[in-house]
């Protein structure tokens, strides 16, 4: 089977990466998507192991529609039998860019009119009941090109299943995983993230010094399909496990906000690793933490949503001095502010263009 991964601009090559340790066959990439090919057994591997990307889709087809009669012959000629059994439920959603299909409700009837019509002719059934598990048909039409597929993930991967409770502003688990993945902090140099909010990145940072599969408090749609083989995503869950590293870390996070850092506390309680995270009330403008060698990951305010832009402003100034001052801290930070390098106190030495969901961000990347 040909499986895609949706992502966030801009993290199509630590996914690739990611699929490649998974040992997954045939990887590439484009804007938004990464494919692979797989069975039953690397679609489980990938939805358990996966931190960054979206979900794992399995595209059934893919071709080329300008008009809504093209769009129906070419889904009505896939095999959708293949992948749906007759008592199961198959909605549809996606998404139109750039192109001259552009009603997405318009694109949803027809997509599916044309998989009934196809299970009518396989099923010799007049209509379906639609009241077994659920095989989500996802489309996207880009620049005229279609892409057809079943979501086997259900809910999104970033939904790891440790935090029911955020502040305002969260950072989706899985942006969160990209940049502990792009510090290159795999658990042996000290970690710290000063602005930690409900505690999502030091929690991925140390899913990922531990190599703690971040779907194995999980479950997903496939697993729960009829046609699914339980032995095979069990395997998948034991493999994940046998991968776990056993050490000492230490990982920090800290806030001003007493209340976060409850929620933080409590949320890495959910997730199994608060024994290897310290969580403190501090104020990041006055950071002085000592290391023989640490990396910053984090993700202040921006001043869009949670503190205005010069109170931002002000925010990163202070934090700028603080950290300048300190010694043997790399710094990773996320941030949508034009001025941020102005305004923090020095340029940076990389920059790297990301998008935390809608908001176009840069990780601007300091080695001292």
């Amino acid at each position: 089977m040909k499986n895609c991964v949706p992502c966030l601009l801009g993290l199509e090559g630590p996914i690739s990466e990611e699929l490649k340790r998974l040992s997954m066959q045939n990887v590439t990439s484009e804007n938004g998507r990464v494919y692979f090919d797989g069975d039953e057994s690397a679609v489980a591997r990938a939805n358990i192991s996966l931190r960054i990307g979206e979900r794992v889709l399995t595209e059934v087809g893919r071709f080329d529609a300008t008009t809504f009669d093209g769009l129906f012959e070419a889904v009505k000629a896939l095999p959708w039998e293949d992948y749906i059994p007759k008592d199961c439920a198959f909605p549809v959603k996606g998404y139109c860019l750039n192109s001259a299909l552009m009603s997405v409700p318009d694109c949803q009837k027809i997509i599916k009119k044309a998989v009934v019509e196809k299970l009518k002719m396989r099923y010799r059934l007049p209509w379906f009941s639609e009241t077994g598990p659920v095989h989500q048909i996802q489309f996207s039409v880009m620049k005229d090109n279609v892409s057809v597929c079943i979501d086997t993930s259900g809910e999104g991967l970033h939904k790891r299943g440790y935090r029911p409770a955020h502040n305002i502003a969260p950072l989706k688990e899985t942006m969160a995983a990209a940049m502990v993945t792009l510090s290159r902090y795999r658990g042996r140099d000290d970690f710290c993230d000063p602005f930690c909010g409900s505690g999502t990145i030091p929690i991925e940072a140390a899913l990922i010094a531990r190599n703690i599969a971040p779907g194995l408090r999980r479950s997903f749609s496939a697993e729960k399909w009829p046609e699914a083989d339980p032995r095979i995503w069990q395997a998948a869950r034991e493999e994940a496990q046998a991968k776990e590293y056993h050490g000492t870390y230490h990982i920090f996070g800290s806030d001003i906000d007493p209340a976060a850092v409850r929620m933080a506390k409590e949320n890495a309680e959910r997730a199994g690793v608060s024994e290897l995270i310290t969580f403190e009330v501090a104020d990041a403008m006055q950071f002085d933490r000592k290391t023989q060698g640490g990396v910053i990951v984090t993700n202040p305010p921006y001043g869009e949503r949670i503190l205005q832009k010069q109170e931002a402003e002000a925010l990163y100034r202070g934090f700028g001095k603080a950290w300048s001052a300190s010694e043997n801290w790399k710094l990773y930070l996320l941030s949508s502010h034009t001025e941020f390098e102005r305004t923090f106190g020095r340029p940076a030495d990389k920059k790297r263009k990301l998008y935390n969901g809608m908001i176009k961000c840069d990780l601007f990347m300091y080695y001292k």
